[in-house]
């Protein structure tokens, strides 16, 4: 289920940014609750929380080191195959000083602490928004809008430390990056990520649905 944990729902207030990435008419075709989850800024460092569980875990072996690797800038991939099944819990808080988002998702594991996952999502250079995870590494992604929710793609990823910026050549780049955001109605939805590279196949991917307690009362 669904909590501000930090102020009420009334805290939150109209958002455009999404929005005004998609364009009026790839927004007003999206369901109501999708609109309603990516339509809402939080005030004051408030944040919200969804509740739910990995339903799908796979991890190919070279997916799996660079997993491994990755823990290094922070562990922006989930490299725990026993994550399967367990309690999976986003939360979203705004980033007042950036002008964006702060995402944090934890993965329980069948055993030892969950994996924690923060990212800053930032709407700003040349695809409109962009994902920061760690060590300087960043993702610039594009939005799409599909009849029952969003899908984000990796269009290139880049170093910037500082006021330096390197975007990285294809060779370096880890693989293509789709997340999905589907809503599955009842106040339900699909988070999926995917990692596939074209030599090494699907890298990683994870399927989480969550539940959206707060949709149960607007919808």
């Amino acid at each position: 289920m669904l909590s501000d944990c930090i102020a009420p729902p009334k805290a939150a207030s109209g958002d455009r940014r999404f929005r005004d990435l998609l364009g009026e008419a790839a927004w007003s075709s999206l369901p109501g609750a999708v609109k309603r989850r990516f339509g809402k800024r939080l005030k004051g460092g408030a944040s919200v929380v969804y509740q739910g569980r990995v339903t799908d875990m796979r991890l190919n072996p070279a997916g799996w080191l660079l997993a491994q690797l990755a823990r290094t800038i922070g562990a922006p991939l989930p490299y725990d195959r026993t994550c399967l099944h367990q309690p999976a819990v986003v939360s979203v808080t705004e980033d007042i000083a950036g002008d964006g988002q702060f995402w944090l998702r934890q993965y329980g594991r069948a055993a030892g602490f969950p994996q924690v996952i923060h990212s800053s999502k930032r709407f700003s250079g040349p695809t409109g928004i962009e994902e920061y995870i760690g060590a300087g590494v960043g993702i610039a992604l594009r939005v799409n809008a599909g009849r029952d929710g969003l899908t984000f793609t990796s269009d290139h990823y880049f170093l910037q430390l500082l006021n330096w910026r390197l975007r990285l050549p294809r060779w370096l780049r880890p693989g293509a990056l789709t997340i999905t955001h589907r809503d599955l109605g009842s106040a339900r939805f699909l988070f999926s990520l995917s990692l596939k590279s074209r030599v090494l196949g699907e890298l990683v991917h994870q399927d989480a649905i969550f539940h959206d307690s707060e949709d149960t009362y607007n919808g």
